[in-house]
């Protein structure tokens, strides 16, 4: 959704914006990759609760994907098939693919034709809910 918003923004990145608390605590346009630093940085879910009152339901899904971020990074260019189609049934763009393991884009696009995974956009429904008269 983040890269949908903005094509310039590479998804959940924490290498955005740096930490700092008070950017937490306020909503801004900035927290959302200020929230990524702190989880990159270790910080937990009840420490990050206390500061932005998110519930930690979806912290809890955010701390999910730099989890996944930090695998891949720790993997490099070794990346296997599970770990290949579980970044991208997370959603990580094959450009945060090659940003993470220090490749590029076009290596990532071309491993990922190499192993038949197909990626595909997950559209934002922005009337759900509403009822059309």
């Amino acid at each position: 959704a983040l890269r949908m918003v903005d094509e310039n923004v590479n998804g959940f990145d924490p290498y955005v914006s740096k930490l700092r608390e008070e950017e937490l605590a306020q909503p801004t346009d900035k927290r959302t990759f200020v929230l990524a630093a702190a989880l990159k940085q270790n910080y937990t879910i009840e420490r990050i609760y206390d500061l932005t009152k998110i519930d930690p339901w979806f912290l809890n899904k955010m701390k999910n994907i730099i989890d996944y971020l930090n695998l891949l990074e720790a993997e490099g260019n070794n990346l296997s098939y599970d770990i290949l189609l579980k970044a991208k049934q997370l959603g990580f763009s094959d450009k945060q693919i090659a940003s993470a393991i220090k490749s590029t884009e076009l290596a990532v696009r071309q491993l990922r034709e190499d192993t038949d995974i197909t990626p595909f956009v997950k559209q934002i429904d922005t009337v759900a809910g509403k009822r059309r008269l």
